[in-house]
């Protein structure tokens, strides 16, 4: 019976996220959440409220519906310090505002994976990308979005992680919140994002996180650091 249930565990674990089926699609989009010490619980509400705001914006599902598949597919995570990194939503695809609407969901419902813990972006970044290997669907676009209130306070400065991520073909874009420190777009230009046309946008507070992400995702998925 144990060889039986651990068999069972061993499949579904080896099953893809989201649809079964491979599609192809405009972008595949890693979400990668920071969590650590300096995110109070209201801040922790403030953005996952506001991620799931954006997926609920008719900016946001417009383009998404525009783009030549007019699909999408999303996975997102948790991170704060070492070997604190959890995944709170597998793959999913999102074509239209039903998808997006039940994704909006699970966000509001993603309990928080970790009370506290540094901030270890390197790590964030390598769990990101990690997640590109288990999406079963296909895009010329991969897209790592780390949202983050510091600068690295654990592990190792993010700038080889990075440029090996880049170099992989992968684009990775910020959003640095600036309630406590104010030059974090800049640290965030220089150590965390790259790739072809990537980009930072700052939210000015918690309370701008919503405006923020949704018109990062939005520039993001209309492929506008591409000049499309």
């Amino acid at each position: 019976m144990k060889f039986l249930i651990s068999a069972l565990v061993m499949v579904l674990y080896l099953l893809p996220d989201g649809h079964a089926a491979a599609e192809e699609i405009d972008m595949q989009l890693v979400l990668a959440i920071d969590v650590s010490s300096s995110v109070n619980y209201d801040e922790y509400n403030l953005q996952m409220r506001g991620y799931a705001a954006a997926f609920r914006d008719a900016m946001v599902i417009e383009a998404i519906e525009a783009g030549q598949n007019g699909r999408i597919s999303v996975a997102a995570t948790h991170w704060a310090g070492f070997e604190e990194q959890q995944t709170i939503i597998g793959w999913q695809i999102i074509a239209n505002e039903a998808d997006a609407e039940n994704f909006a969901s699970l966000l509001d419902a993603a309990p928080r994976s970790f009370p506290f813990g540094g901030t270890a972006i390197a790590g964030a970044l390598e769990h990101a990308y990690s997640l590109f290997a288990r999406d079963p669907n296909q895009s010329s676009r991969q897209v790592i979005d780390i949202s983050g209130d510091g600068v690295v306070s654990i592990g190792p400065s993010p700038e080889a992680v990075r440029d090996r991520i880049v170099a992989a073909g992968v684009v990775i874009n910020g959003l640095p919140i600036l309630t406590d420190e104010p030059a974090l777009d800049v640290y965030y230009r220089e150590k965390v994002v790259g790739g072809i046309g990537s980009f930072v946008e700052p939210a000015e507070s918690y309370e701008d996180f919503a405006r923020a992400i949704t018109e990062k995702l939005a520039r993001e998925i209309r492929g506008l650091w591409q000049g499309v």
